[in-house]
């Protein structure tokens, strides 16, 4: 296999996802709610809390967070103790609640542009003249992975860098000068467990989008790769589960066994003669 004709492919696909509003508009409006609106609407309401009387807000807001904060390591939990109530509940917030949203990003915009790779070919009728190519089999797949990972990654790591900021600067004075962000856990899940859950989803989406007719019928597979992203969501807000280093760290190698196998998968069935019968 050689990789500089996996980065033509990559090239080529490119300059189609650039001018596709329908790859481009969700990728770039999610990441804008999670990583802006989100800590703007967060410490702005922080702040405004208890000049609007919000303070009874704050504590009971902090009861559902009860379970959590009893779980997290003691250090943690030292720091915690010398908070307010609405500062633990915007710490909790914003360096626990929303980490697992984070990994939506790369699960979103990888899926999106990998269901583009081969199933938008299909639509725009251009998808014989790629596998009528010399390129090998294996050539064809990376490149399709390629464009799909590097983007999301792009992404994914753009918005946490303004999220971080974002946050940071807007709860400076809130935290008393403190910066909470960004700490080993974030590090963890930005460059570790959200790579492997990007190729996870360009996996399975390249594979469905080499068997289905359209951009939107591979799209789908992004809502069941969901389910267990929401869970470890409501799984951390109900207490279950803590996003710590060790969590984090396992939650790494689960996924990269299952992007390896998937892949592994991928290449063996992928075949372009399928593809072409199936379209003649």
């Amino acid at each position: 296999m050689r990789f500089d004709k996996a980065k033509l492919v990559f090239g080529k696909d490119w300059l189609e996802i650039r001018r596709n509003w329908q790859v481009i508009l969700p990728i770039v409006l999610v990441p804008l709610i999670i990583s802006v609106f989100i800590p703007v609407v967060l410490t702005l309401l922080a702040t405004l809390a208890p000049a609007s009387g919000a303070s009874s807000f704050s504590g009971a807001s902090l009861g559902g967070f009860e379970t959590l904060i009893q779980n997290l390591p003691q250090q943690i939990q030292e720091q915690l103790s010398g908070l307010t109530e609405m500062q633990t509940m915007v710490y909790i917030m914003a360096v626990y609640f929303f980490a697992p949203f984070f990994l939506i990003i790369p699960l979103m915009a990888s899926s999106v542009i990998a269901s583009d790779s081969f199933a938008g070919e299909k639509e725009r009728k251009t998808i014989e003249a790629l596998l009528a190519t010399p390129l090998s089999d294996s050539e064809l797949f990376l490149g399709k992975i390629l464009v799909s990972f590097i983007p999301s990654m792009i992404i994914t790591i753009v918005s946490f860098v303004v999220y971080t900021a974002i946050f940071d600067v807007l709860s400076f004075s809130f935290f008393s000068g403190m910066f909470l962000l960004p700490n080993i856990n974030w590090i963890l899940l930005i460059f570790g467990l959200a790579p492997t859950v990007a190729l996870v989803s360009i996996g399975l989406t390249v594979i469905i989008s080499a068997k289905v007719k359209g951009f939107r019928e591979a799209q789908q597979i992004s809502v069941i790769l969901l389910i267990p992203i929401l869970a470890l969501v409501f799984g951390q807000a109900a207490g279950a589960v803590v996003f710590g280093p060790l969590i984090i760290a396992l939650l790494t190698i689960v996924f990269a066994v299952i992007a390896f196998v998937v892949f592994r998968i991928g290449v063996s069935t992928f075949k372009r003669e399928e593809i072409l019968a199936k379209l003649a």
